[in-house]
């Protein structure tokens, strides 16, 4: 297995990115009464997915931060959970759409779980001080 060099070559970050442009997707019918409170907040916590694990790995030398990141990732995905939940309660998503969501939002949930329990696998300590190349 090849060497991850960014956040965008992480498995859990594509599905994660796929998913939320998906979400984005699938407000886009919702009601305009929506627009300010579950079409934005299931659009920016799905997307805050994304973020939070492009923040943990530009920290992942710091291994608690790193650690810290992955769990506010998997915050987020709960959190869109609960929304998935509101949008099919109120018929704004049909039950297959809900259903397929949401274990694809389990299996972003079964990825996160793992980094968590093993940030080593990515988290690392430079291997020594870091020199200047200004001279």
């Amino acid at each position: 297995m090849a060497a991850i060099k960014s956040f965008r070559g992480l498995i859990v970050y594509k599905k994660a990115f796929e998913l939320a442009c998906i979400i984005y997707e699938v407000t886009r019918s919702f009601p305009k009464e929506e627009m300010f409170s579950l079409t934005d907040q299931i659009r920016r916590s799905s997307r805050s997915i994304c973020s939070n694990l492009a923040e943990a790995w530009g920290r992942k030398i710091y291994p608690k931060v790193f650690v810290n990141k992955l769990s506010d990732a998997l915050a987020e995905q709960m959190e869109t959970e609960v929304w998935l939940d509101f949008c099919v309660r109120h018929h704004y998503i049909d039950n297959v759409t809900y259903t397929t969501l949401i274990d694809e939002y389990g299996e972003i949930s079964r990825m996160l779980t793992a980094m968590l329990k093993n940030p080593e696998k990515f988290s690392r300590k430079p291997a020594g001080p870091m020199k200047s190349t200004i001279n």
